[in-house]
């Protein structure tokens, strides 16, 4: 080989080799694609994905799925730009700059972490739901379910932990606390006695004037209510985050508990985050879950209403993709379609 032939083949190698890394290297984007669907009525790994224990509970059949999106890149590990390419000509798949999902000083751990607790959240609502759909005896307890960043209340409360009093009254409805920080100036100090992983103890907070409002005293705070039913509620969903499963899990519960059957033998999917008054509310990778859905067998998938519309052009063929905004529309949708009787739909892609 010439010399010339030798530098024009190494230069063509050199080519290929940052060619190759520039395929690999990191890109500033987050993919989402359909992830694994699982049936909350039936087993995972040998245990059944809602135990309960204290009550009677009921046979079951067919699938009540709910649906999950796989995510790439991003805090939890990098997206290499061939991949990114690859899922942008896949119409299952979405691809999105980074900064539209989380902001740049978010961690991987902070992500599991927000996942996790979001999870847990809907996990509580979904029980509190059901109870309520059930009209089923419930003890009531008030917790914190967000704490704002930069906010007086910040490091001090955290998501979960349930408040008992506020300055030695008794809390009992959300509606309390707002109502006791609202009638005081700002700069106010008030001791929360709360209770935290079974312990109680009393957290000090003092207010601040609203960014929104500066003449309106805040603390940072978003409270909730924990239904808690008279018999114990478990549900077996390691490794899945975010609020997205509320709603399945809640009909998943109500199934058990009340004879018949739900699904009759049918394979069902859903989506959509669920309160204790059982309103059901939005979620995001509407499209992957519909693809995930359909992919493992599911015929009539429950989309909260305010996707639907996201929905439309993304409806695989054979799957009936019908709108709910309550627990109770879901329940009545299920039944309806299982005994042959047509539902609302949002339109199929043609």
């Amino acid at each position: 080989m010439s010399k010339r032939a030798r530098v024009l083949f190494m230069s063509g190698v050199s080519l290929m080799v940052l060619i190759l890394i520039a395929l690999l290297l990191p890109v500033p984007f987050v993919r989402m694609s359909p992830g694994p669907t699982f049936n909350v009525i039936g087993e995972r790994d040998g245990k059944q994905m809602i135990e309960v224990s204290g009550t009677t509970t009921y046979p079951v059949t067919g699938d009540l799925r709910m649906v999950t999106v796989l995510e790439s890149g991003g805090p939890r590990g990098g997206l290499s730009f061939i991949t990114a390419i690859a899922s942008w000509f896949n119409s299952e798949d979405a691809v999105v700059p980074r900064e539209l999902v989380y902001p740049d000083d978010v961690s991987g751990d902070d992500v599991k972490s927000q996942q996790a607790a979001m999870f847990s959240s809907s996990e509580t609502d979904a029980v509190g739901a059901a109870m309520v759909y059930l009209d089923e005896p419930t003890t009531q307890t008030v917790i914190v379910a967000a704490v704002n960043s930069d906010a007086p209340a910040t490091g001090k409360l955290e998501p979960g932990d349930v408040i008992v009093a506020v300055n030695g009254a008794a809390i009992a409805e959300t509606k309390q606390v707002s109502a006791m920080i609202q009638a005081q100036p700002v700069g106010t100090t008030f001791r929360f006695t709360i209770e935290r992983n079974g312990k109680k103890q009393d957290v000090e907070v003092t207010s601040a004037a609203n960014p929104e409002n500066n003449k309106t005293p805040y603390i940072g705070i978003g409270v909730g209510v924990v239904l808690t039913p008279e018999f114990e509620v478990k549900f077996n969903v390691d490794g899945v985050g975010g609020p997205s499963a509320g709603l399945m899990l809640s009909m998943g519960l109500i199934d058990k508990l009340t004879p018949g059957d739900l699904a009759k033998g049918k394979d069902i999917a859903g989506t959509g985050t669920i309160r204790p008054d059982g309103t059901v509310g939005g979620i995001g990778g509407i499209r992957q879950k519909l693809a995930g859905a359909s992919t493992a067998g599911a015929k009539l998938f429950l989309v909260p209403a305010g996707n639907c519309k996201e929905a439309q052009g993304h409806i695989p063929e054979g799957l009936t993709v019908t709108p709910v905004k309550t627990l109770t529309d879901g329940i009545n949708a299920v039944e309806k379609w299982t005994a042959g009787l047509p539902v609302p739909a949002c339109p199929v892609q043609t």
